[in-house]
């Protein structure tokens, strides 16, 4: 399954939009992510990060609804019996 996952930008290297690279925090884990495709992009906006290209901006409210989601989906896979040998 392929994820899109949001993270906030907490630092931008690069110059040319096509060298642009930014560290983007995902809960306690940083990476490193291109984003040349959100040359508007700034510290502190958060954008939805797939296979390590930023692809969208999005607002801090709907990141977190998605980190929710996320949390919860973890919670309810742990209700999932577990696989039979």
């Amino acid at each position: 399954m392929c994820l899109a996952v949001p993270g906030e930008i907490v630092s931008i290297t690069g110059d040319a939009t096509l060298n642009r690279m930014g560290k983007v925090r995902f809960g306690g884990v940083l990476k490193e992510v291109s984003l040349a495709y959100v040359p508007e992009a700034q510290v502190g906006d958060y954008v939805i990060v797939h296979v390590g290209f930023a692809l969208n901006t999005v607002d801090p409210e709907e990141a977190q609804r998605v980190f929710e989601t996320l949390q919860a989906m973890d919670e309810l896979a742990e209700l999932e019996p577990s696989e039979v040998r």
